[in-house]
């Protein structure tokens, strides 16, 4: 895993500056800080750095094929290389590296752009082809690696992350009114935009052509929907010999793999399979929370000792979550809706303590074998909107919430209160999601006048709809709802503000078996009774796991993962910086929230105990807080940030004369 970055002259008669190329790259080192690459030409500025995973002698990159007229940059891993080299020996091409980069330069020989559609892994590319004076950039299929671009003075800048791009100080920084609107109202951006004004996120599953002063975008990739008719018990068996062949994929490294392991059936299942067919000496790594509400301690260990890892756990208090904020918002590069980042960060700081480089993780399962409480719920909404005024068929949303605290007091009413609004109209394209949506209102209600006023009438959802697949509306309404999640919050949060970049800015390599895109496409196609049957969910993949988990794993009260949201603000002591955010002032020279409002909302969070503080107010406090970091970090000190002092191997190269 590593970090890219690049200059383009699309239509300048400039040349590339080798001091901007070379700071493009310090500011993100830690993605990659075994090793540094560039390569510079009158048309383009290549740079990576690089985190040694494969071919750890060999695969220094930027990359060449024979002639050298082609160049590559990557950052991530294809999992099916072997493969595609041996194809590639027998048809006569030459290899100088036992990397999975120079299959890349290879491929594209053969195939072109095309070429991606051959991958399995999770990557962002750059590729010049220096004959026909054109730039490739590509991103996987799932969006599990970032690649973010811009266009300034003639110039295409690129880069796995925002504040590379921002290095050129030709690049305005300013927040987005729309991406603001995006992100809180989907509880992430969508890919292209981002909450900083011009600056493009490269999405899921495309790829960019830059070439004599034009851009091209287009998709290679995207889930369809068609049911499988075959059996449980062989739709079983095939869903476990796709986990099993992911794993075997992933585990490829020249250095030891670790797992994360949350007490949860995805990473237990994981983690299960790797210790009983790959690897008998798996280290494996998880949070607890000081705050009982939050804590799966208990389950973890459970699992640890069940299948015998060599496990470590980090414990997270409400001061380890609110003091560490501000590095998590500098490497999110985006406000958060949740603190939930914030022990991911300390998590994988652990695991790069432990002189680990690369874990597997269980992220996506809930998205394509349907686990989450939303689809849940909206399977519940449209079986109680059939009969609205029943009393029995609202008590059904209990079910899914058991394990919030001080449920029969408030919530139960609460909540029934808040889904009924949402009802109907059941034929609606986003009707599992509204409420969810809805909860972020409170964020907006905070809004200052002058924010509003840039919205100039912008509906994120309507922008959204655009993007939907033009069969969308024939799929069934899980299928339907598993496609907007990966659309929004898997590829916007879970895969870069909790994912990559959590990971990354402790140079660690995540690994996510779940999704391999053969099984993405074969779990989104099972029927829906094999995904949630009847409240049931995950029902097929709880089915194979009984092999190989105890059964109080399995059959345990699903608990999202969740961390202290605005109690890691409050109730953490006296932490200076959110002081100096929410004070009077801050609020005034600031122009985003409303500072009667957010005055207001702070008096009410601090009043309450936390576990009184409803999820709005919640979601909203800490949006309110990550905002006001962003522009701190971002757009007022930004500068003091840009490295002065070069790496040594970095200072060292020498632009070709």
């Amino acid at each position: 895993m590593c970090g890219i970055a690049g200059i383009y002259n699309l239509n300048s008669d400039k040349g590339i500056d080798p001091l901007t190329l070379k700071r493009m790259i310090a500011i993100v080192a830690y993605r990659g800080p075994d090793e540094f690459g560039f390569y510079l030409d009158p048309k383009i500025g290549l740079g990576h750095s690089r985190l040694s995973i494969i071919d750890l002698s060999g695969g220094q990159q930027p990359m060449h094929n024979e002639d050298k007229s082609l160049w590559v940059i990557f950052n991530g891993e294809i999992f099916n290389y072997i493969e595609l080299r041996e194809g590639l020996l027998a048809r006569g091409h030459v290899f100088y590296t036992h990397s999975d980069t120079e299959v890349l330069l290879h491929l594209y020989e053969e195939k072109g752009p095309d070429f991606l559609k051959e991958l399995n892994g999770q990557f962002a590319i750059a590729l010049w082809d220096k004959r026909q004076e054109s730039l490739l950039l590509a991103r996987d299929r799932m969006g599990i690696r970032p690649l973010f671009y811009t266009q300034s003075e003639g110039k295409l800048l690129f880069a796995s992350e925002i504040k590379s791009i921002f290095v050129d100080k030709k690049v305005k920084r300013e927040l987005d009114p729309l991406g603001l609107d995006q992100l809180f109202t989907f509880w992430a951006n969508i890919a292209p935009r981002t909450v900083f004004k011009d600056i493009r996120e490269l999405p899921a599953a495309h790829y960019l052509v830059a070439s004599r002063g034009k851009l091209i975008v287009k998709r290679y990739w995207d889930l369809e929907f068609s049911q499988i008719n075959s059996s449980e018990d062989e739709c079983a068996e095939r869903l476990l010999y796709l986990l099993k062949d992911s794993i075997r994929l992933r585990l490829r490294a020249d250095v030891p793999v670790a797992a994360y392991l949350s007490g949860g059936i995805d990473s237990s299942l994981i983690s299960s399979l790797v210790k009983k067919f790959y690897n008998s000496d798996l280290q494996t790594f998880s949070i607890s929370f000081s705050d009982p509400d939050f804590d799966e301690g208990a389950f973890q260990l459970q699992m640890a000792e069940f299948i015998h890892t060599r496990h470590s756990q980090v414990k997270c208090s409400y001061f380890d979550i609110g003091g560490i904020m501000p590095e998590v918002v500098w490497h999110a590069e985006k406000p958060l809706i949740r603190t939930a980042p914030a022990p991911l960060f300390l998590l994988a700081k652990l695991v790069r303590e432990n002189n680990i480089k690369v874990v597997l993780t269980g992220e996506g399962a809930d998205e394509i074998l349907g686990g989450y409480d939303l689809f849940r719920e909206a399977k519940i909404r449209r079986f109680w909107a059939r009969f609205p005024d029943s009393r029995l068929r609202p008590l059904l949303i209990r079910e899914l919430y058991s394990y919030i605290p001080n449920w029969p007091r408030k919530t139960s009413a609460f909540l029934e209160g808040f889904y009924r609004k949402n009802l109907n109209p059941t034929d609606s394209w986003h009707y599992s999601h509204t409420p969810r949506w809805e909860t972020a209102i409170k964020v907006k209600s905070l809004f200052s006048q002058e924010l509003k006023s840039g919205f100039n009438g912008y509906d994120p959802v309507a922008e959204f709809d655009q993007c939907l697949p033009g069969n969308f509306r024939n799929w069934e309404a899980l299928a339907q709802a598993q496609y907007i999640e990966i659309q929004t919050l898997l590829s916007g949060n879970l895969l870069s503000s909790q994912g990559d970049r959590m990971m990354m800015a402790n140079s660690v390599e995540g690994r996510l078996p779940f999704l391999d895109y053969r099984l993405v496409e074969f779990a989104f196609n099972l029927p829906a009774k094999f995904k949630i049957k009847v409240l049931k969910e995950k029902y097929l993949l709880k089915k194979i796991s009984r092999e190989f988990l105890p059964l109080d794993i399995i059959s345990r009260v699903k608990q999202a993962y969740r961390a202290p949201d605005s109690a890691s603000f409050l109730r953490a002591g006296s932490l200076e910086y959110v002081n100096e955010l929410l004070s009077a002032e801050n609020l005034r020279d600031n122009a985003y929230f409303d500072p009667r409002a957010v005055t207001s909302l702070l008096g009410k969070c601090r009043a309450m105990e936390s576990s009184q503080i409803s999820a709005r107010d919640n979601l909203a406090m800490v949006s309110v807080v990550t905002t006001l970091l962003l522009d701190k970090l971002y757009i007022r000190d930004f500068d003091f940030r840009i490295p002065a002092e070069l790496p040594e191997e970095i200072s060292r190269w020498k632009a070709p004369v």
